[in-house]
């Protein structure tokens, strides 16, 4: 069994990357500590959890409690039931502070995302953080990310120079279709707050997209082809890039993941089941080498 690291922010993180993940390891016999700014117990953002506030008339007091476009757009059931059962667990109602927090102890860190200003920042801009997740790739131990937590990847710095940890790696993350699809609609049905779906404005003179998940991560890689989407011939491509499909823990066709060693990554919630299934696996791979390389090395002392 593996432990693995889940740093959260305070609020607003993703409910499905967190929980379906969480739920997912520890289906597969895996140990989870989570851990948040100042060891209080976090919550996630509650437009994907409600769906109120995504509809044209969201920003009415009497009528927000009605959605619509908002039943679509928020965490589908499977993900609200196990951000329901997570938050009954021990682990998640009393964390760690970030701290305290180091590589000793952990086998693996998993950075999930979530795209609301107002709490991801905190998370996304932490030095403490940064510096952990660099420590992480260091030790050549696994290491997950999903959706905006690539982005977190994206600016940890390494001792060589201050180069991101994932120079060199390939990665997916949210990519920018994605991202704009749902500020697209975000506009349209959530006028009053146009920029819901945009944790990073642009900024002035800069092209549309260039503080996006997939460009600000695609300029920390050694190589733009760095950057992994889904390929042109993917099977059920269709469904992997509709922005509506998501998988399930016996359906994967509708995620896209990639592996790089340790390092897994993926876009978005739709991803969330397979994504955390094959981190399971990767984990039980590097537990497995680290046993054999103990047993040789043992041996090799007994000689």
């Amino acid at each position: 069994m593996a432990t693995v690291l889940i740093p959260i922010p305070s609020k607003d993180f993703d409910p499905t990357e967190v929980a379906v993940s969480w739920k997912v390891l520890k289906r597969l016999g895996h140990s989870v500590v989570f851990a948040t700014p100042a060891g209080r117990e976090g919550s996630a953002d509650d437009i994907m959890l409600t769906g109120e506030g995504l509809d044209l008339w969201g920003f009415l007091p009497g009528l927000r409690r009605l959605v619509a476009f908002g039943r679509m757009a928020r965490a589908n059931a499977d993900a609200r039931r196990a951000y329901a059962e997570m938050r009954l667990d021990p682990a998640f109602k009393a964390p760690l502070a970030w701290r305290q927090l180091g590589v000793e102890g952990f086998d693996g860190l998993l950075l999930p995302g979530g795209h609301r200003a107002r709490g991801m920042r905190e998370y996304l801009e932490s030095n403490v953080l940064q510096t952990l997740v660099a420590q992480f790739f260091e030790a050549g131990l696994p290491v997950a990310a999903i959706c905006h937590g690539v982005l977190l990847a994206a600016r940890s710095g390494t001792a060589d120079g201050g180069r991101s940890a994932l120079f060199g790696r390939r990665t997916t993350a949210l990519t920018w279709a994605l991202e704009r699809k749902g500020w697209t609609f975000g506009r349209v049905f959530r006028f009053w707050d146009p920029n819901y779906y945009r944790t990073y404005a642009d900024g002035a003179g800069n092209p549309s997209g260039f503080m996006s998940v997939q460009s600000e991560v695609t300029r920390a890689l050694a190589r733009p082809e760095d950057f992994v989407d889904v390929p042109a011939d993917a099977l059920d491509r269709d469904r992997k890039v509709s922005g509506t499909s998501r998988d399930t823990w016996d359906d994967d066709r509708a995620a896209f993941v990639v592996r790089d060693g340790n390092y897994v990554s993926a876009r978005w919630p739709g991803d969330a089941h397979t994504f955390a299934r094959l981190f399971a696996n990767v984990l039980t791979e590097h537990r497995a080498q680290e046993s054999t390389a103990a047993t040789a090395w043992r041996g090799s002392r007994s000689q």
